[in-house]
């Protein structure tokens, strides 16, 4: 099955926001870690985003699946990114 980054960038004005619905966001990526669909998530250390791989059929799928995250449903996501991902090499 095909994997996909969902790259997320966030802006400071969303800090604030996010913080308010982190544990429901991270309760719906927990969700799909279970069903493993999400392979791996998390923030990027200077928090100007998130990296998310996923294991999808299509990069629709990925598009739809996301439109539930809380923090996309409270526009809290600026702006994010799909991209087919191909691992070569090393452990997932």
């Amino acid at each position: 099955m095909p994997h996909f980054v969902v790259d997320y960038t966030y802006s400071a004005e969303t800090a604030a926001g996010r913080d308010t619905y982190r544990s429901a966001h991270r309760a719906w990526l927990a969700e799909l870690v279970v069903h493993r669909t999400v392979i791996t998530c998390g923030p990027y250390a200077d928090d100007s985003g998130a990296f998310i791989l996923v294991e999808s059929d299509t990069p629709d799928a990925v598009a739809q699946l996301f439109t539930h995250d809380p923090f996309v449903i409270h526009g809290l996501v600026p702006e994010h990114r799909i991209v087919e991902w191909t691992p070569v090499m090393g452990r997932l």
